[in-house]
């Protein structure tokens, strides 16, 4: 079981900012950027690309208000989306606001937020959620 699962079966605690019967949404803990959001599908496949079509279809419509909201919460040029998907074998989104490309790059140093941090970043999100 990965991390990922254990996140989505509530076994390990996550700053959630939303969740359907496919998907589940969570602040990245190391983020790049304030805002810095996963989506992850609650079946483990490992890669993107290896998800069932209706899991791959509905992935950008579940992430679409989640982008809005972290564009709505954080001054940013867009909200990026890659998936990476090397540090956990469990195929996920990252959303990402950015003002530039070098903001994507994973071998940048992760952000230290507190947990206050966190919070007040997650119900930024949430509150504009629609």
């Amino acid at each position: 079981m990965t991390i990922f699962s254990k996140i989505i079966q509530g076994e390990i605690p996550a700053y959630k900012i939303a969740e359907n019967d496919l998907f589940f949404a969570f602040l990245d803990i190391f983020p790049l950027q304030k805002g810095h959001v996963l989506v992850v599908p609650k079946i483990e496949v490992d890669q993107v690309f290896d998800l069932p079509d209706n899991y791959l279809s509905e992935l950008l419509v579940f992430a679409k208000p989640i982008a809005k909201a972290i564009a709505s919460s954080f001054p940013c040029n867009r909200v990026s989306m890659i998936t990476v998907g090397l540090e956990v074998p469990h195929a996920h989104l990252h959303l990402i606001p950015i003002n530039q490309a070098d903001d994507l790059n994973f071998a940048n140093p992760k952000l230290q937020l507190s947990k206050e941090d966190l919070l007040a970043i997650q119900a930024a999100i949430v509150s504009k959620l629609i």
